[in-house]
């Protein structure tokens, strides 16, 4: 037996409407072309699926067992086509984010979590395991998106400014650099650094001033949250360089100096890297609008 949705559409419609003619006009075809239809489905049957003497009409035992079946099944296929649409209209989908900027969590998920008031049935989720092969999975389709300094030439790749931040020196208030208006690459000479536990090429203070002044600090310390190195800087365990909106609030502590790198200060701008093709999806364009004012509430603190 050959089951077409329109066929268990048809059960539902004369069930519900108790005759062929109103089921018709529900349906939006003819009365004849809707019986042809009724004596087909009987036929594969091998049984009838009313009983048409009864007024209204009524469905016969195998006609209720094929209404059970309809009301089971056509809620599913209409939720699944509200799906589709709405990936159609980019009102559903998936936003799967890689980050090379280790720092970035902490501005992030404020975006994420007003993004998630708004946009609930975009699925979402963090892929810091790709962080140091981000781009390749992007381009492989395993994330979405991309937040990253470093913008590339690549095609069907977008490279959308979110905004400018500056990395800054950060030291105890005790520290022997602490008496200077800015640090240079030579003053990280026998200092010990803390840092985020990625590669040098990823963090500002080493692509930016250490490794093109050709400094090595004395020793680098590695650690993962951001609040142990504030811990550890201002028990004068080392130095650190931050992005701006990191030290935001310890810059009026008196157990903290912040200091620019170099007289002229460094300045340095996030991307969102997506695929092309996504750019014009509503939910990509509202993650880019919240990041942005997320990023002036943070300068401006």
């Amino acid at each position: 037996m050959h089951i077409e949705f329109r066929h268990l559409r048809t059960i539902k419609a004369i069930h519900e409407a108790g005759g062929l003619a109103r089921a018709a006009d529900q349906l939006n075809i003819t009365q004849s072309a809707l019986s042809h239809q009724i004596k087909g489905l009987e036929e594969q049957a091998g049984v009838e699926l009313f009983l048409r003497r009864s007024k209204p009409m009524k469905l016969s035992a195998a006609g209720l067992r094929l209404l059970r079946l309809a009301e089971q099944i056509l809620p599913q296929v209409e939720a699944a086509q509200a799906e589709f649409a709405a990936l159609r209209e980019g009102e559903a989908g998936r936003l799967h984010i890689a980050i090379e900027c280790h720092a970035c969590f902490e501005w992030l998920f404020p975006v994420l979590e007003g993004f998630r008031k708004s946009w609930g049935d975009v699925d979402v989720d963090i892929r810091p395991g790709l962080a140091f092969e981000a781009m390749p999975a992007l381009m492989r389709e395993e994330v979405d998106l991309v937040v990253t300094s470093d913008p590339e030439d690549m095609p069907g790749v977008s490279f959308i400014e979110l905004f400018d931040y500056n990395p800054v020196f950060v030291a105890s208030a005790q520290h022997a650099l602490a008496a200077k208006p800015y640090v240079e690459a030579e003053d990280f000479r026998g200092q010990t650094l803390i840092t985020y536990p990625v590669e040098r090429t990823r963090l500002d203070v080493f692509s930016q001033l250490l490794i093109p002044a050709g400094v090595e600090p004395a020793s680098i310390r590695k650690v993962e949250l951001t609040a142990v190195i504030l811990l550890l800087v201002a028990s004068n365990r080392g130095v650190s360089v931050l992005p701006d909106w990191v030290v935001r609030e310890v810059k009026y502590s008196s157990d903290y100096v912040t200091r620019p790198l170099t007289k002229q200060g460094i300045t340095r701008r996030l991307y969102a890297a997506i695929r092309s093709e996504d750019e014009s999806k509503p939910f990509m364009q509202e993650l880019i609008r919240l990041a942005r004012v997320e990023a002036r509430k943070l300068q401006q603190v």
